[in-house]
């Protein structure tokens, strides 16, 4: 009798632990099915925050059915990943910020000099002064000559818009870079006999030298930069003009003076629209603060590079790379 009571608690006890088992199988089966499909869902938020797609049903169904699920270990790698490009896009937008309201600064100023200056000749001229023939054409003179100021800005700020959204086409052609130098001299030498200053081709730059590039676009950076040579050049100075085959390709035209200079510290910043290193001088001397900053589009929308060396007193060089013609 006792050995059968026995058996049977055995049996009894032996069934109360198996149903624990059971239970507690059941349960951590139970409890990781919810897990997973909870954290499952997190994933997928997460994942759609990340890429911001909506996916079709047939997506749905192979991630959900198909496709491996993501291991932590990659879940925690694209999301650090995704933080980092975050990251740098943020930067990017705050710079990208910081220069538009900068730009938009000094175009602001930019445009109020010459409006103002027009808007006080007419006033005065109104007020009475039109009458008075010592005076009244020499106002409207300067207030013309604050209208064609205008009008340049307007003209350049279109020009540098254009170049940055690619809508301006290169129509390259084949020709002798020394000779479009000598045009651009011819262009400027009245200019340049105002201050005395003489126009140059290095000793050894004469041969010539076919680039292949657009030719008005590059007569334009010609301009600026023997024009600006002109405005910060001494009184019996000299402007030097000068063209290397630095290689199989490409052809170096530098332009130099020996001017009034530029200080180190805005040299990385002198081809930025309208960043001037001498504010005052530069608006006398009738820049709209635009030239280099289109002179450095225009050389970029060949595939090329421009570069400044100068120093206070000595003098600046500007140089530029083109593409040498081959037949």
């Amino acid at each position: 009798m006792v050995m059968l009571l026995a058996a049977i608690l055995g049996m009894r006890l032996l069934n109360l632990i198996l149903l624990g088992i059971i239970t507690w199988i059941a349960a951590f089966a139970t409890i990781r099915y919810v897990m997973e499909k909870f954290l499952y869902r997190k994933i997928k938020l997460i994942y759609k925050l990340i890429y911001q797609t909506k996916a079709t049903p047939q997506e749905e169904f192979f991630q959900s059915h198909i496709l491996p699920r993501p291991t932590m270990e990659e879940v925690q790698r694209d999301v650090e990943l995704w933080a980092s490009q975050q990251r740098d896009e943020l930067e990017v937008l705050r710079k990208n910020e910081k220069f538009r309201k900068e730009f938009l600064m000094n175009l602001s100023h930019e445009l109020k000099t010459p409006i103002f200056a027009i808007q006080g000749y007419i006033h005065t001229l109104l007020d009475g002064a039109i009458e008075d023939p010592e005076v009244n054409r020499m106002f409207l003179k300067n207030a013309a000559k604050n209208v064609d100021r205008l009008c340049k800005l307007i003209d350049d700020v279109d020009e540098i818009s254009r170049l940055e959204s690619g809508e301006i086409r290169l129509n390259k052609e084949a020709f002798i870079i020394q000779d479009l130098i000598k045009d651009v001299f011819d262009l400027l030498s009245l200019k340049a006999a105002q201050k005395n200053i003489q126009f140059y081709l290095k000793k050894g730059c004469e041969t010539p030298v076919t680039v292949y590039a657009d030719k008005e676009r590059i007569r334009e950076v010609l301009i600026n930069l023997i024009d600006n040579s002109i405005k910060y050049g001494k009184q019996d100075g000299h402007t030097f003009a000068s063209v290397y085959n630095t290689d199989e390709q490409h052809v170096l035209v530098e332009i130099s003076d020996d001017g009034i200079g530029i200080a180190e510290e805005h040299l990385t910043r002198v081809f930025e629209r309208f960043y001037r290193t001498d504010k005052a001088r530069s608006r006398d001397a009738g820049g709209t603060g635009l030239g280099l900053a289109i002179v450095k589009h225009i050389i970029e929308a060949h595939g090329q590079t421009i570069h400044v060396r100068s120093k206070p007193d000595i003098g600046s060089t500007f140089g530029f790379t083109l593409e040498l013609f081959r037949e």
